[in-house]
């Protein structure tokens, strides 16, 4: 696990777990992928960054995701307005961080579909945030900014305006002159349709 140092401490992280997965037709959140179901990976992931604490939002298929995996090293949160959209995740996520650690400096976003984040990449956001002072430090891919992605607390106002089925993207786009990024070579594969996870499967049986 990475060492957690005293200057990183105020630097959470949520992941976004409530969604449906309507264009998969199962639960992506319990997918296996490399012995561990996908949100269980991206929760070690997480727990393995030096960013504290952790907030998980569930939603949609949540019993079924809690009687499959163990959350004992992370705050859960149960978004009842999952079906309005991503933005209502966010939403409940940041307000959970806050009651959870009001003294919280920033977040880190992450969805739960992301297969290769790694805890590397967000203590790299971390380190750029606290090298630079940009109130946000985006993930850099195929020529676009996203997830994951580091938000100072100045920002969780906006974040918290967010409607419908949009991420924090629109937030990331609205900012450009005040972020920095980092590069993350396979930020674009997400978990969206069986294909995606069957190309993922033998990705995983190649290595």
């Amino acid at each position: 696990m990475a060492e957690i140092k005293e200057h990183e401490k105020k630097i959470a992280v949520i992941i976004l777990a409530a969604g449906a997965s309507s264009r998969l037709g199962t639960p992506k959140q319990l997918l296996m992928y490399d012995g561990k179901t996908l949100l269980q990976h991206m929760l070690q992931v997480a727990f393995d960054s030096s960013a504290r604490p952790i907030i998980v939002v569930l939603g949609a298929n949540e019993n079924n995701i809690k009687r499959n995996m163990d959350f004992n090293i992370a705050h859960t949160v149960v978004n009842t307005d999952w079906q309005q959209g991503m933005a209502s995740s966010i939403r409940c996520g940041i307000h959970a961080l806050v009651e959870a650690d009001p003294f919280v400096e920033g977040v880190i976003i992450m969805l739960c579909d992301q297969p290769y984040v790694t805890s590397s990449l967000l203590n790299e956001l971390v380190l750029a945030h606290q090298k630079t002072g940009k109130p946000i430090v985006a993930s850099s891919y195929n020529d676009t900014f996203g997830a994951p992605a580091l938000f100072h607390k100045n920002i969780f106002p906006e974040l918290l305006q967010l409607k419908g089925d949009v991420g924090a993207r629109s937030i990331i786009q609205q900012h450009t002159h005040e972020m920095d990024v980092v590069a993350f070579s396979k930020g674009d594969i997400d978990i969206d349709t069986a294909a995606d996870y069957q190309e993922l499967s033998k990705s995983t049986n190649k290595a």
